[in-house]
């Protein structure tokens, strides 16, 4: 990659890494903070709360892609931004339920991760793309990582309604960073309608879609799970809110002993799909390591440890596999759609894994989880992986 192409990469990846940051950073302490409101809310409620910004994101994801192929990919991202500052503020200064709901659906109104992979497209050539993907892909799970340990601390510190005003700092500073560090294509003939059409076939390509449904799996698996873990950690593990960090913070040091060797080797022995199939494997396992085996903090600790390790793997490799599949003019919208099934995951693992536990219990939750990983797991035993480029 040029220098150019890494740095472009790397602040479109940080720029999409915020967008993350709007769930992962409140991810461990959300369902604590949300259940002792004012009114005391259901489940379902504290999972409409949390889920409604992916709900908002999956309706919006595609127009605002289809939006900056026509009026240029900086604009929207600014619009977007301030969607997503103004929603942060409502949430923040919320006392209800209500406020916290309609403060996470204007935040994940501002769905740009669509228009940063386009934009990324614009910017580095054909060789260097997939790269680039992988860069955002690592980032997330990164976010994700350092998410989970300092979300306790400033938890302890400001609050989440003060967690909920730093996210809107954020994306002011975001929005100074995409005006001072990055350009809009010179080449203006690459933004045009040519990833809008053809609709049907990216929807009808049933490789595209099982990837698609991974990702709809992944990320509504994860937020339905950590409705339940933080509860976990406190009732079955006894370990303090503030203390939580610490947990996650050796968790992921463990697991990234294991994936840092899983992503050197796939890639250099040609093992994506082993690698790929044993990290949905175990996320499966995870989720009766939950159920029958995390009685104590030993238990949980090596249930979140494997979690993690597939957790972390496939969310770095699955945007990489989606821009190898498709081909250039088409990469954009098949993002789209990608990040859509993203956006809708987080909706349905926190609405409907909420309303699950509020019937159920937290195992309900988990039984929901696993079942949804099965049948991924069933699409992705006989899925073709893309032919390696160089």
């Amino acid at each position: 990659m040029s220098p150019l192409e890494i740095k472009s990469s790397v602040i479109l990846a940080s720029i999409y890494s915020l967008r993350m940051l709007g769930i992962f950073l409140i991810l461990p302490i959300f369902s604590i903070y949300a259940s002792e409101l004012s009114g005391r809310p259901s489940e379902f409620q504290v999972g409409l709360a949390f889920g409604i910004y992916g709900l908002t994101q999956a309706i919006l994801q595609i127009p605002f892609g289809m939006t900056s192929d026509y009026y240029g990919r900086k604009p929207v991202i600014y619009f977007g931004l301030i969607l997503f500052l103004i929603g942060s503020i409502i949430a923040g200064i919320s006392e209800q339920i209500e406020g916290v709901i309609i403060g996470r659906a204007i935040q994940g109104s501002g769905a740009i991760s669509a228009v940063l992979t386009a934009f990324l497209s614009d910017l580095t050539s054909d060789k260097s793309r997939t790269k680039g993907m992988a860069i955002i892909g690592v980032s997330i799970g990164l976010t994700f990582a350092l998410s989970l340990v300092i979300s306790p601390i400033l938890n302890k510190v400001i609050g989440v309604p003060g967690i909920f005003i730093l996210m809107s700092i954020l994306a002011f500073i975001a929005i100074g960073v995409v005006r001072f560090f990055i350009d809009e294509p010179l080449a203006k003939e690459k933004i045009n309608s040519k990833n809008t059409k053809d609709i049907k076939s990216i929807l009808k390509s049933f490789d595209l879609n099982r990837l698609n449904f991974g990702i709809f799996t992944l990320h509504a698996s994860q937020i339905s799970m950590f409705m339940a873990i933080p509860f976990y950690l406190i009732n079955q593990g006894d370990v303090a809110l503030n203390q939580h960090w610490f947990i996650y913070l050796l968790v992921l040091l463990v697991s990234f002993i294991f994936i840092v060797p899983m992503i050197i080797y796939s890639e250099k022995k040609n093992k994506i799909k082993e690698y790929f199939i044993f990290s949905i494997a175990l996320l499966f396992a995870t989720q009766f390591l939950f159920i029958y085996f995390a009685n104590g903090i030993v238990g949980i600790m090596i249930a979140l440890i494997f979690y993690f390790i597939g957790f972390n793997y496939l969310e770095a490799s699955l945007p990489s596999i989606v821009s190898k599949m498709v081909p250039n003019q088409r990469r954009g919208l098949a993002l789209g759609v990608y990040n859509t099934s993203q956006s809708l995951g987080i909706f349905v693992g926190g609405s409907l894994g909420g309303f699950i536990a509020n019937f159920y219990g937290y195992q309900g939750a988990f039984l929901f989880c696993s079942l949804l990983i099965m049948i991924w797991l069933s699409l992705a035993i006989s899925m073709k992986m893309p032919n390696k480029k160089n």
